[in-house]
């Protein structure tokens, strides 16, 4: 495939901008260990496993042709967003001893990108420019594997990174503080997601 050198860089580009993904992993990565994080990265490119399968079976086209159906996801993932923000802002109550299991880490990152309608509509409009008209499906499937390498490198250099400042970041004064700015920066995308047309 002579697009595969072009594919790379650009799913390394769009993996380095920070989205809900990377705020939840950064979140999840304060109040846990490694293991919580490692599963919450495993959550995170379960979602993009879903969105990338919809792309090569033509589920996500949907989005695209119906303006009532992308609209239903939109404002269903602005709401999961402005909850998870409300939740974080007014209802977390850091402490030393709560660390959530990995099944609570998978779930979180798996929630974050299905509910994330730019991930559907990213996989169906970004991933076919790269593959040749005549390629199809196991083209697109390849594309979608190594979206989900390219993002659990980068994912996993960052929760490494966490992970070693891992016990500052579960001081409580510092939970606190990423809780809120984690719930500010939630509501601020799920406002951002329900206002776009």
């Amino acid at each position: 495939m002579p697009n595969l050198i072009a594919f790379i860089p650009a799913a390394f580009l769009i993996a380095l901008v920070p989205g809900p993904a990377t705020v939840m992993l950064i979140k999840q990565s304060a109040r846990g260990s490694r293991r919580n994080s490692l599963a919450t990265i495993a959550g995170i490119e379960a979602g993009v496993l879903f969105w990338g399968l919809a792309a090569v079976f033509g589920l996500s086209a949907v989005l695209l042709a119906s303006q009532i159906a992308y609209d239903v996801l939109r404002i269903a993932g602005a709401a999961f967003l402005v909850y998870l923000g409300v939740k974080a802002l007014f209802f977390a109550k850091p402490r030393r001893d709560d660390e959530p299991s990995a099944g609570a880490g998978f779930r979180a990152g798996f929630l974050i990108n299905v509910t994330n309608p730019k991930a559907g509509v990213f996989a169906i409009s970004f991933l076919p420019q790269f593959v040749p008209a005549h390629a199809g499906a196991p083209a697109l499937l390849l594309l979608v594997g190594i979206w989900m390498l390219v993002d659990v490198v980068w994912y996993t250099a960052l929760a490494l990174l966490l992970t070693r400042i891992g016990r500052w970041l579960r001081k409580e004064s510092t939970r606190r503080w990423l809780e809120r700015t984690s719930g500010g920066v939630f509501v601020a995308f799920g406002v951002t997601v329900a206002l776009e047309g």
